[in-house]
């Protein structure tokens, strides 16, 4: 497999052969919907907490006789019906974690990563440097490349200088390769990768 190589101008500078063990695989929709499901449960925190009537301070004696009164029988100032009463089924603490062994991820993001490929969402730059760190030039490169979907910018190793760059731009995402997930790859429309950053993708998935 061969993608060409481009400069931040959207210039093709050359060729690279891509290893089709991490780049040409079969796309597997389930997994990467279980996967994806999956990542997104285990981001939940699940801490949400309201008290039953049981639990609501006070209520022990009853507001009134139960009849002759003319009011709605109560047993309780904290049933829910009242202010400052319980809630109904309330909501609990709760693990929303789902469990994805290792293999299942790797295939899924390699299916992923074949995807952007097939589908020509996957662009490879020679580099990306910037003279300044200013957004302007990431602005530039996109507009070069006619990209005005949800991004995701793959560098090789933490670039302090792309990620500030990019900060300001809501559609761009910067990402080192060893954290590329599915969740993310599934979630931007375009892929920009640079050729340092295959590499290090295909050392870890290979």
């Amino acid at each position: 497999m061969k993608t060409d190589i481009f400069n931040m101008n959207a210039q093709k500078v050359g060729e690279m052969e891509l290893n089709a063990a991490v780049f040409g695989q079969e796309y597997n929709e389930a997994l990467i919907h279980q996967v994806v499901v999956a990542q997104l449960a285990n981001k939940r925190q699940g801490n949400k907490s309201t008290l039953t009537r049981s639990e609501v301070r006070g209520g022990g004696k009853k507001p009134w006789r139960q009849k002759g009164t003319g009011r709605a029988r109560q047993g309780s100032i904290r049933s829910p019906q009242w202010t400052g009463g319980g809630v109904v089924f309330a909501p609990k603490q709760r693990d929303f974690s789902q469990k994805i062994n290792k293999k299942m991820k790797r295939v899924a993001t390699i299916s992923a990563l074949s995807a952007k490929v097939a589908d020509s969402n996957l662009i490879v730059v020679d580099k990306i440097e910037l003279s300044e760190v200013k957004t302007k030039y990431i602005a530039q490169m996109l507009k070069a490349f006619a990209i005005d979907k949800k991004v995701l910018i793959v560098t090789a190793g933490v670039d302090a200088a792309v990620v500030r760059a990019c900060a300001n731009i809501p559609t761009v995402k910067v990402i080192e390769a060893e954290l590329v997930n599915v969740y993310e790859l599934a979630a931007n429309a375009k892929c920009i990768v640079t050729r340092a950053a295959v590499e290090k993708l295909e050392e870890v998935y290979a």
